[in-house]
């Protein structure tokens, strides 16, 4: 019997079909073996688009997959009519949407994904805050676009899923000072480790980055991509262990 599909789920979107997706339950193999979810990993792309399959069935039986052409950007994108096809995907690292039928997907393999909701507004959204695009401010163009379909920022509620853990995330002395050039208390999100390098605490940054913007109590579900291999996919990982390909994990989010 096949490995069914791990959900992770947030406690403030019960309610809400979400879900924060790893590796386990895919078809894929070798080294990106599981649920990968990326085209442009290296793997079959029809293991790949039934992995889609698998995974938005997971989630939000019947949606439509929408996903965006990620490029580490702070831009947003509005669904306001019919999902876009694969081939027309606009460039950008979030989406936000109050149409049903429509399950909002973010790729990752390291970086933080962010869900988001307004139930009152009925207006959802999805963010892929890697280090650039959460410097940038991915997810206040997140809630500014949500709050463009009616969402008030007070009744949002928002929820950083896997990514890598501060313990396993070592950055040079470079790194460190482009979040400081920016503010210097985000010295706060840094520790000390060898010489001239430091452990960066990014999902720690992007709940602050929530929290500055209005959004009360954001979620975090402090699970470290990197140190768990069987569970989710991690492109540090694969990097160090000098691995060919790489897998993406996925997030969603739907309107039922």
């Amino acid at each position: 019997m096949a490995e069914p599909v791990e959900v992770n789920r947030a406690t403030l979107l019960e309610g809400i079909s979400h879900g924060f997706l790893g590796r386990r339950g895919g078809v894929s193999e070798g080294e990106v073996a599981g649920l990968n979810v990326g085209r442009g990993s290296g793997d079959d792309l029809d293991l790949v688009e039934r992995n889609r399959v698998l995974a938005a069935e997971a989630v939000l039986p019947g949606a439509r997959l929408v996903t965006v052409y990620q490029v580490h950007s702070a831009d947003c994108a509005v669904l306001g009519g019919e999902p876009w096809s694969e081939d027309d995907r606009p460039k950008a690292d979030a989406i936000v949407t109050d149409r049903p039928g429509a399950v909002l997907g973010i790729l990752t393999a390291d970086c933080a994904p962010v869900l988001f909701a307004d139930r009152e507004a009925g207006v959802i959204g999805a963010a892929h805050a890697g280090w650039r695009g959460a410097l940038g401010g991915v997810t206040d163009a997140t809630i500014a676009a949500m709050e463009a379909l009616g969402a008030r920022r007070e009744s949002i509620v928002a929820a950083v899923g896997p990514c890598i853990a501060q313990e396993s995330y070592e950055v040079d002395a470079a790194f460190r000072e482009r979040f400081l050039a920016d503010d210097l208390p985000n010295a706060r999100f840094f520790q000390e480790g060898r010489p001239e390098h430091f452990q960066f605490d990014l999902e720690g940054y992007v709940l602050c980055r929530l929290r500055l913007a209005g959004i009360a109590h954001p979620e975090g579900l402090r699970l470290d991509t990197y140190a768990e291999p069987e569970r989710f996919y991690s492109f540090r990982r694969a990097t160090h262990r000098g691995e060919l390909s790489y897998g993406r994990q996925i997030s969603l989010i739907g309107l039922g």
